[in-house]
């Protein structure tokens, strides 16, 4: 990650704009927070994929929040639907008037965090197969040059996690996604953390899909109901919560639970000052301790 993030500050000078590839479903905890110091004023365009997984009308409330930004537009996606490549080569146009031509094409470096669709987007705008596909992230390991053909130029990059998700709740939900490796994460952690959410957002959701009677109390009751239902049993008739857990999370990951957001705007407002909140106190007893040690010396 550090590596990719040193070759895209390389690259900057020769970049016209960015476009920044999100998760419709978590847009904020998708978002790359290094992006918008690295790129400082430099145009972007945040394409919203995947939103056959969100819920719409969230969607739309996610592009006007992003679009309050400076140089920002906005553009969801579902790569599923044809002719969506001439709206991006348009808004990128838009955005660099100024360039455009054989002689002085326009320069976009697209980035976006692993398994978001990224290289799937590459090769429709270039209308052949360049970029390796995957359903597991970190399919793209080094900076690709592609002629998109409409005077654009196109720098892929490798999909970047940062070092450190500050936000707890964003980095439960890129395990919950798939934005993060399977073999990384625990299910069942991962699992109680989205059973919390969908038995308080999305109930009938869950009553359908398992054919549930009523809600479930908690979220162990719901694992072991999911358990139950679909055979996940060890010996003696005992839920295997960690096989429930993964069947849970890949019937979220693969729409069977239908098109559920996991974030919205406001939500996000209060984890941002809560987290800032965190690590304002983190910084204030880190200073402490080295007074202290210094005191002591």
């Amino acid at each position: 990650m550090h590596k990719a993030q040193k070759e895209i500050k390389q690259r900057l000078p020769e970049v016209d704009m960015f476009i920044e590839v999100l998760d419709a479903r978590i847009p904020y905890s998708s978002e790359n927070p290094m992006l918008a110091s690295i790129r400082a004023d430099k145009p972007c365009i945040k394409i919203l994929n995947k939103t056959d997984l969100a819920q719409a009308d969230k969607t739309k409330a996610w592009q006007e929040y992003l679009e309050r930004n400076k140089n920002t537009k906005t553009l969801a996606l579902n790569l599923n639907q044809p002719n969506k490549s001439e709206q991006i080569f348009s808004l990128c146009q838009k955005l660099v008037p100024n360039k455009g031509t054989k002689i002085s094409p326009i320069t976009c470096l697209i980035t976006g965090i692993p398994n978001v669709g990224k290289s799937t987007l590459i090769n429709t705008l270039a209308g052949r197969t360049i970029a390796k596909t995957g359903n597991e992230p970190a399919v793209t390991q080094t900076q690709q040059r592609i002629d998109l053909g409409n005077n654009i130029i196109l720098f892929d990059t490798p999909g970047l996690l940062w070092p450190k998700v500050e936000n707890e709740d964003s980095g439960y939900r890129l395990a919950i996604t798939g934005a993060i490796k399977d073999t990384a994460i625990e299910y069942d952690d991962i699992a109680y953390y989205a059973a919390e959410y969908f038995l308080k957002e999305h109930p009938d959701a869950l009553m359908e899909r398992y054919s549930l009677d009523e809600p479930p109390k908690n979220e162990t009751a719901l694992l072991e109901s999911i358990g139950k239902k679909r055979g996940a049993l060890v010996s003696g008739g005992r839920v295997n919560l960690n096989k429930a857990s993964a069947i849970f999370i890949h019937d979220y990951r693969s729409g069977t639970l239908g098109n559920i957001t996991l974030e919205t705007p406001k939500m996000i407002e209060l984890e941002i000052a809560k987290t800032e909140k965190i690590l304002a106190e983190k910084a204030a007893l880190k200073a402490a301790r080295k007074k202290n040690w210094k005191n002591k010396k």
